[in-house]
């Protein structure tokens, strides 16, 4: 983080600093809205039935004293009450309660914060926002829409000011096929230790495999060597078949996942990368798993990941498969601030400082902020009419450009503290360039 917060784990951001959140949110709603998804918000709170449905998950979950019943349920009470820890287990919930009246395949994005046990570290937060976008069937989702998805996100990334990244796209299909074409039949277990490759190595992992898994020796390296194909195009089919194993659900995964890679070759040339050592360690994935990494500061951790999941929302004997991706805003926004590689052009949203010749003009110098907010300028009028220079200082010291200044006869002029130009200005016509009406978030300050 750029700075050290009162407590640890739950940023707040001052105002320059939220306007670069700002930027990446509006980018990210409006990238999303283009491609058709519709926003959603879900509640903040789930039971914890609900929320560890599918599975231990490795990740501590804050409990809700006050919400419970006159009888507060205990920790290991299904209908116990937590905050969520991320969108996509209550946008499940949020699917099967409103099936009704939803239109399949249901497009969707949400943007809200979530609450998650973690040690507070570079990158990782007990609060924190994600942006997640979501596609979600009735039945059956057909494969295109986890192309689709693939090259929403690089778009969306692409439109921010983060320099480069990598979408590392794999199939869990291709990955279990594999293994099983081994005779490993535990595809679970190799897929959790394969996960744990960049942070402990291929010979710790080649131990787990052999010790936990049951592995030999000839079967942990063939995994490992399925692990280190890496490909831009769809060269990784013919490097996987080169292995030597044959299986059909292996044939299925490569099928698929030669789809997405060939198409973002296509679509997002060197932003797509065919990576077979990801994993994905939730259970719920069943295809496509995606993770995204910053070129260069790969430690951070992926900053955006998500997949394919066949039913992870039931209803009976109706299933709603989906495929989806979630952005770590937060984590996205920290890594910015912290090295500085972008700010905003100004800490308000203010462009004029309308000022006050005595205390008595602050009426009509209301009338004046008036015009111009009518036309969509920003505008906020002097609480005191101290010396023209302090009102000046004032401004500069905010980062707003523009100072109004009304006449003892009643004509105006504006003066743009950054050149030192001042002119005459009518405040029903006047208007500065388009780059100054709001705020810029860029790579360097304007």
């Amino acid at each position: 983080m750029a700075r050290k917060a009162s407590l640890s784990g739950f940023p707040e951001w001052l105002p320059n600093e939220r306007l670069v959140e700002l930027h990446i949110l509006d980018t990210l709603r409006r990238t999303f809205e283009l491609h058709g998804f519709g926003n959603v918000e879900t509640r903040a709170v789930e039971t914890v039935g609900q929320l560890l449905r599918k599975g231990e998950i490795d990740k501590e979950v804050y409990g809700i004293s006050r919400l419970q019943a006159d009888e507060p349920a205990t920790g290991d009470d299904p209908n116990a009450l937590a905050l969520h820890f991320d969108l996509t287990v209550p946008f499940a919930r949020y699917v099967v309660e409103n099936a009704g009246h939803l239109s399949f395949p249901f497009r969707r994005y949400q943007i809200q914060k979530v609450w998650r046990g973690e040690r507070p570290q570079e990158g990782r937060f007990r609060e924190f926002t994600q942006a997640d976008i979501d596609v979600v069937g009735d039945g059956k989702l057909p494969f295109k829409y986890d192309v689709e998805l693939a090259l929403v996100i690089a778009e969306a990334l692409s439109a921010l000011p983060i320099g480069d990244f990598k979408l590392r796209v794999n199939n869990r299909k291709l990955a279990e096929g594999f293994y099983l074409g081994l005779g490993l039949a535990d595809t679970a277990g190799v897929l959790r230790n394969i996960d744990k490759l960049e942070k402990i190595g291929a010979d710790k992992v080649k131990t787990l495999l052999i010790d936990e898994v049951g592995a030999t020796g000839e079967q942990a390296d063939a995994a490992l060597a399925l692990a280190q194909i890496r490909t831009e195009d769809t060269s990784f089919v013919d490097q996987v078949r080169a292995l030597g194993v044959e299986h059909e659900l292996l044939e299925e995964g490569l099928a698929e996942l030669g789809e997405v890679v060939g198409m973002a070759v296509r679509r997002a040339p060197g932003r797509v990368v065919a990576d077979l050592s990801i994993a994905r360690g939730l259970d719920y994935y069943t295809g496509t798993v995606y993770e995204t990494v910053l070129v260069g500061d790969e430690k951070l951790g992926s900053i955006c990941s998500g997949g394919r999941y066949e039913s992870l929302a039931t209803k009976g004997s109706r299933t709603f498969p989906g495929v989806g991706l979630s952005i770590g805003v937060t984590r996205l926004v920290s890594r910015m601030l912290g090295d500085g590689s972008v700010t905003a052009s100004r800490s308000v949203p203010t462009a004029v400082y309308v000022t006050l010749a005595n205390d008595d003009a602050w009426a009509e110098a209301q009338d004046v902020a008036a015009q111009l907010r009518s036309r969509g300028i920003s505008a906020e009028v002097a609480s005191s009419a101290e010396k023209f220079g302090k009102q000046i200082k004032f401004a500069d010291k905010r980062g707003i450009p523009f100072v109004w200044f009304t006449q003892a006869d009643g004509t105006h002029e504006v003066k743009d503290i950054r050149s030192g130009e001042q002119v005459a200005a009518d405040p029903a016509t006047w208007s500065p360039a388009p780059e100054d009406l709001a705020p810029r978030v860029g790579t360097t300050t304007v």
